[in-house]
C-alpha cells in the first residue's frame, strides 16, 4: 500500500486502524468476518476498471472476455456450492437482491409477508421505513411470546388472512434452525411465492449445517460477506423458469455495471467454501455459539429461544435493567464488539433496544475453539454485571488483548 501511504496517508491511517482494531479487538457482530487474502487480493484488482454491463457474452461494451470468464466461473461455482438452478452474482447487496425478487414478481401495492424487524427480520423484508414496506403492502409476522420461535399454526392463520403474494422467510437475529418445508406449505396453501433471505446462514446452507431452501423456494437470496466468509455483495439463487424475470431486474431495472472486482472475489469465496475445511469451520461456529450461549445461561443470563442452532445468540438485559446501547458501550471499552440488538416485542425500540446480539464466526475463522468461548462467555457476563466499572472493563481489554495476539487473523487462516 506505498501508493497509497504516499498519496492520501489519511486514508491510509484509517486503513491501518481499521487493520489494528480488527486484529486487537474480538469481533461478535453476527454479520461481519474476516475474509482471505486471496478475496482481498481480487476484491484490490485492476477489475475494478473494467466497466461490463449485461451478462456473459452479452455485453454492452467492448473488451469483455475477461469479466465474462470471471462471471462464469463465479456463476458455475455458486451453482454447485448450493445446488440451484438459476443464479444472478451481480447484485450489490442483500438488499438490492430482495428488491430484485419484489420488483419481478410483485406490483407496487402488492402485499408481502415478511419477519417483523423486533423479532429478528431484516429491514427489506417489510418494514415501514424500508422500500418493502413502502412500495409494497406488508405484513409483518412474529415469534411465539413465551418460546421466541416461529409458531408456524399463527403464520397460517395470518397468511390465510392476508393473503400476501409473497412470503418471506429468513431473518437477521433468529437463532433457531427455519422450517423452509412449513414456509412452503403455507404458500402453497394461499397461492404465494416464497422467498428465502438466507444472508447470515449462508456458509451454513452451502456446508449442511442448516437444510437447504433452495429445492423447497422460489427465490433465495444471500450476501456473500457474513457466514460464507467473502467479499461484501449479495446473490439470486432462484429456478430456471424465474431466470429471465431476476436477471432483467437486475440489469437494467435497478443496477447498472456490476462490479466486477466484487464478482472476482465473489468467485474466490465459492471455491473456498467447496472445500472440506470450510464445512468443518462452519460446524466450529455453531459449536462456538452453543457453547456462549451454555455459558450465558450457567450465569443467569436470559438467552432469547433458550440456545442456538446457529452462529448467533441473543442477550435478554431485561432482568438487568439495562440497555442494549449501555453494555455495546461497555463491552466496546473491553474491546469486544456486539451489536445493540432488539428482542422479540421490545418495548425500548431499536436505537436504546433490550438486547444484545452476539455471533461467532469472526473469532472462529481465528482458530478459537470451545476453551476460548468460556474465557469470553466469562468476560462479557463480567461486563454485564457492572457495565459502569472502568477497572474491571479495562482488566478484560488487557485479558481481551493477551488472547487476540494468540490468534492472529491472517496466520490462523494458514495465510
Amino acid at each position: 500500500m506505498k501508493h497509497l501511504r504516499e498519496f492520501d496517508p489519511d486514508i491510509y491511517n484509517a486503513i491501518q486502524q481499521e487493520a489494528y482494531n480488527e486484529s486487537n479487538r474480538l469481533i461478535m457482530i453476527a454479520s461481519e468476518n474476516h475474509v482471505s487474502l486471496a478475496i482481498l487480493e481480487a476484491q484490490g484488482s485492476v477489475l475494478t476498471n473494467k466497466y461490463a454491463e449485461g451478462y456473459p457474452h452479452k455485453r454492452y461494451y467492448g473488451g469483455c472476455e475477461c469479466a465474462d470468464m470471471v462471471e462464469e466461473l463465479a456463476i458455475n461455482r455458486a451453482k454447485e456450492l448450493f445446488g440451484c438452478e438459476h443464479v444472478n452474482v451481480q447484485p450489490h447487496s442483500g438488499s438490492q437482491a430482495n428488491m430484485a425478487v419484489y420488483m419481478a414478481m410483485l406490483k407496487p401495492g402488492d402485499t408481502i409477508m415478511g419477519l417483523d424487524l423486533s423479532c429478528g427480520g431484516h429491514l427489506t423484508h417489510g418494514s415501514k421505513v424500508s422500500f418493502s414496506g413502502i412500495v409494497y403492502n406488508s405484513v409483518g409476522y412474529g415469534v411465539n411470546k413465551s418460546t421466541h420461535v416461529f409458531d408456524y399454526d399463527e403464520l397460517r392463520i395470518l397468511a390465510k388472512t392476508h393473503k400476501p403474494k409473497m412470503i418471506v422467510c429468513g431473518a437477521s437475529a433468529y437463532p433457531r434452525v427455519i422450517d423452509f418445508k412449513m414456509f412452503r406449505q403455507i404458500a402453497d396453501e394461499v397461492g404465494a411465492y416464497l422467498l428465502a433471505d438466507i444472508a447470515h446462514i449462508a456458509g451454513m446452507v452451502a456446508a449442511g449445517i442448516h437444510p437447504s431452501p433452495i429445492a423447497v423456494c422460489d427465490f433465495v437470496t444471500a450476501t456473500t460477506h457474513k457466514t460464507l466468509r467473502g467479499p461484501r455483495g449479495g446473490m439470486i439463487m432462484c429456478r430456471s423458469e424465474y431466470a429471465k424475470a431476476i436477471d432483467k431486474t437486475i440489469f437494467p431495472g435497478i443496477q447498472g455495471g456490476p462490479l466486477m472486482h466484487t464478482i472476482a472475489a465473489k468467485a474466490v469465496c465459492f471455491k473456498e467454501a467447496l472445500t472440506p475445511e470450510f464445512a468443518q469451520y462452519q460446524q466450529q461456529i455453531v459449536k462456538n455459539a452453543r457453547i456462549l450461549a451454555d455459558e450465558f445461561m450457567h450465569y443467569g443470563l436470559s438467552i432469547i429461544s433458550g440456545g442456538t442452532d446457529t452462529h448467533l445468540l441473543l442477550i435478554d438485559l431485561t432482568q438487568q435493567g439495562l440497555t442494549g446501547k449501555v453494555v455495546e458501550d461497555a463491552l466496546g471499552k473491553a474491546n469486544i464488539i456486539v451489536n445493540k440488538n432488539t428482542i422479540p416485542y421490545d418495548p425500548k425500540g431499536p436505537v436504546l433496544t433490550s438486547g444484545i446480539r452476539i455471533g461467532t464466526p469472526s473469532l472462529t475463522t481465528r482458530g478459537m475453539k470451545e476453551e476460548e468461548m468460556i474465557m469470553i462467555g466469562h468476560w462479557i457476563e463480567q461486563a454485564i454485571s457492572d457495565p459502569t466499572n472502568e477497572e474491571i472493563l479495562i482488566g478484560i481489554q488487557h485479558q481481551v488483548l493477551a488472547l487476540t495476539e494468540r490468534f492472529p487473523i491472517y496466520e490462523m487462516m494458514g495465510q
